[in-house]
């Protein structure tokens, strides 16, 4: 199995984005401290979703992606301008945190 995320349905603050974007660091590496991935079937999704939300610290949960058949091993990112990029497991150093 593989996984497939969509790139625009990743809660990222935009002011971390954009500092990123100028110091060429990939959002994806970052230290995030407080956040988890959670994987639930398909009929599950919503109500989930729903209950995460209704917690205080729950409001940005999103569904960001889903198992698939495609790619065996590999995690695949749908990018903001449509193209596909195959994410990489972390290697070396994570990057420091932004806040």
């Amino acid at each position: 199995m593989g996984i497939e995320i969509r790139e625009d349905a990743i809660p990222f603050r935009e002011a971390v984005a954009s500092a990123c974007e100028i110091l060429g660091l990939d959002l994806l590496f970052l230290a995030n401290e407080g956040k988890m991935l959670v994987f639930v079937g398909k009929d599950e999704t919503d109500k989930v979703l729903a209950a995460m939300r209704d917690h205080p610290d729950g409001g940005e949960a999103r569904h960001i992606g889903e198992v698939v058949t495609d790619h065996p091993g590999r995690v695949v990112m749908r990018t903001r301008i449509g193209g596909r990029r195959i994410v990489e497991m972390l290697t070396g150093e994570q990057l420091p945190r932004i806040c």
